[in-house]
């Protein structure tokens, strides 16, 4: 016979599972289920930037992988390869892995949910908790521009100041435009983010160390 508290434990479980979902779908998953972008410089292409997401009832997995590489008379002069992995759970960040490979010198991060909140280990910073809503500097979601971001190559906790700038048309690989809102970042790092009327994430720019400047071009 069926007990009365295991009854009602599974009406419990009914009620709860359809929020947990819809939390999930809340996030700004892009349509396909994937982001990609052309890495420009120069107005020479030099790499990729490729998320894929993954949903698989309230969890949802999202990868990263960067690759780029520079070239100075065909010769690679600069070589950038990091790749990352964020969980999602019931639309709160549960882990963080991520490794990046900067000329041959190697950074990375874990982080993961506990008691305490998201717990952060990196090669640029000692363990920290961090402050609610941080989340990864991986750029898809646009409602964390809101808060403290974590780096995804070394664990370093940044607090950008953020400026929204009204809409302009940015160019897609394709050869089109699309409309999207710009948002400058400055602080410890600067860069600029610009997200579409979907709020799916469309372009990046940034200066680089040898003072050229790279942006994205959404494939």
């Amino acid at each position: 016979m069926i007990g009365r508290r295991a009854i009602l434990g599974a009406a419990t479980a009914m009620a709860v599972r359809p929020a947990a979902v819809s939390a999930a779908a809340a996030l700004p998953v892009p349509a396909g289920n994937q982001l990609a972008f052309r890495m420009v410089r120069h107005g020479s292409d030099i790499g990729r930037h490729v998320l894929t997401f993954e949903q698989q009832g309230d969890t949802l997995t999202v990868r990263i992988a960067v690759d780029a590489v520079v070239t100075l008379l065909s010769v690679p002069i600069v070589r950038y390869s990091h790749h990352a992995v964020e969980v999602w759970k019931a639309g709160t960040l549960s882990t963080i892995t991520g490794e990046t490979n900067r000329n041959g010198e190697h950074e990375w991060i874990k982080a993961s949910r506990s008691s305490e909140g998201l717990v952060v280990l990196g090669s640029q910073t000692d363990r920290y908790v961090a402050p609610e809503p941080a989340g990864g500097a991986s750029y898809w979601n646009r409602r964390l521009l809101g808060g403290p971001m974590i780096s995804l190559e070394d664990g370093v906790l940044l607090r950008p100041n953020v400026v929204q700038e009204p809409a302009e048309s940015i160019p897609l690989a394709s050869g089109g435009t699309v409309r999207a809102e710009r948002y400058k970042l400055s602080g410890s790092f600067k860069i600029n983010l610009w997200y579409d009327e979907t709020n799916t994430w469309a372009s990046l720019g940034l200066s680089v160390k040898d003072g050229s400047y790279v942006h994205y071009e959404r494939l």
